[in-house]
């Protein structure tokens, strides 16, 4: 059933496949800049990838004005105040991200407060709360196929002093344009490729599953389901597969452009209060929390499940069941994805692999019941329910 009423925005100009990264400078031009602040971490300069970057931007006549690495896993609300201080140090006139979804987070908080015209980008929290400021070009290349936050109105910011994860949402952290090339992840190690392909499939599912889907975001989402399914473990076995690479990075976009368009669910939510109160890589809480939020949601989502399942087994593999099982089929296809993934990849399955003190479930429980995201999860969501699900994937 169609909502009365949906929004749907997607400005991000997409470019994809062979030679993208070198369409960087000319869009550069385009965007009418040329000292960009490039946007980077450490260990992305260290393998080379980010490198690739900086060099085809240097040679094509548009140098990075300064460089910045330092960038934490969990991105950070005082480096994102540091970057934008650097980035008018050095009159800087755009943004070049290059990462994964810390890096690309921590760009669109930079253009926030650039573009509001704040030193502090704490004074701008809050959902849609903004006017468009100041123009500042930016453009993101994604280094995982996971977040989808290249085509994403929202930022996902960790407040230290507070240890949570704050989120920004706003139409105006979105990138002018996101550059999709194998070349960026054909590094990523198999667990951190299973891991990631996993975030896109949650984005997806509960995409097209949240009490605000809607038939645009079904369309991306479904498309996404499909490329996962067909070569997330292609990718994982074969790590230098150019075509299984570019095909995640094309599932992790559609499925950001589909949460954003719609909302994502209790995976989130949980997601992000055990990535603040325990530090632990978002992917592989995402990875591990999926199947136990879907088989909480099943009595209220057993429709949307069920319409999914063609594009997770194929469409006659579904028709084969009967319309009552496919739902659990779903559910079923997702267990067996994640077990193919830890056997081929190493990918955890327990909040305990990850490092989760069991003390700590109470706390993030609590956390989890401020996150925005459970508004639309299908079946409400308490904190003596969460605690039962942390319980249920410790």
């Amino acid at each position: 059933m169609n909502p009365p009423f949906f929004e749907y925005q997607n400005a991000v100009k997409i470019l994809c496949g062979d030679h993208a990264l070198e369409r960087i400078p000319d869009e550069l031009r385009h965007l009418g800049a040329a000292h960009p602040l490039l946007l980077t971490d450490t260990m992305l300069m260290k393998l080379g990838i980010a490198t690739i970057v900086a060099e085809l931007m240097s040679e094509e006549g548009c140098p990075a004005a300064a460089t910045f690495t330092d960038i934490p896993v969990d991105s950070s609300l005082s480096v994102v105040n540091r970057i934008a201080s650097l980035f008018r140090e050095h009159a800087c006139d755009s943004i070049v991200a290059v990462g994964g979804g810390s890096v690309i987070d921590s760009a669109k908080g930079v253009r926030l407060v650039l573009s509001q015209e704040t030193d502090d980008i704490l004074s701008l929290s809050g959902v849609e709360n903004l006017v468009r400021g100041r123009h500042v070009p930016f453009i993101v290349v994604p280094t995982t196929a996971g977040t989808g936050s290249e085509c994403t109105g929202v930022a996902v910011i960790r407040n230290e002093a507070q240890d949570v994860k704050m989120e920004f949402l706003s139409p105006f952290v979105e990138p002018d344009v996101a550059i999709l090339d194998a070349r960026m992840t054909l590094k990523l190690p198999a667990r951190a490729t299973a891991s990631t392909g996993m975030d896109a499939l949650c984005h997806a599912i509960e995409a097209a599953s949240c009490l605000q889907k809607n038939p645009l975001s079904d369309a991306h989402a479904t498309a996404a389901i499909s490329l996962v399914s067909r070569y997330l473990l292609r990718a994982v076995e074969a790590p230098s597969d150019a075509d299984a690479r570019l095909h995640m990075a094309l599932a992790a976009t559609l499925a950001g452009i589909a949460f954003s368009n719609s909302m994502v669910g209790g995976v989130h939510a949980i997601g992000h209060a055990l990535g603040g109160v325990c530090h632990v890589p978002h992917a592989d809480v995402m990875a591990i929390l999926l199947p136990h939020v879907m088989r909480y949601n099943l009595s209220k989502a057993d429709r949307s499940y069920a319409e999914l399942l063609p594009y997770m087994i194929g469409m006659e593999a579904a028709a084969a069941l009967p319309r009552e099982q496919r739902a659990q089929a779903l559910l079923d296809s997702v267990v067996g994805l994640t077990q193919k993934l830890h056997d081929a990849a190493g990918l955890h399955l327990r909040l305990r692999d990850l490092g989760v003190p069991e003390q700590e479930l109470e706390h993030v429980a609590e956390v989890a019941l401020n996150d925005g995201a459970l508004i639309v999860n299908p079946v409400a969501l308490d904190k003596e329910r969460t605690l039962q699900l942390l319980r249920a994937a410790y």
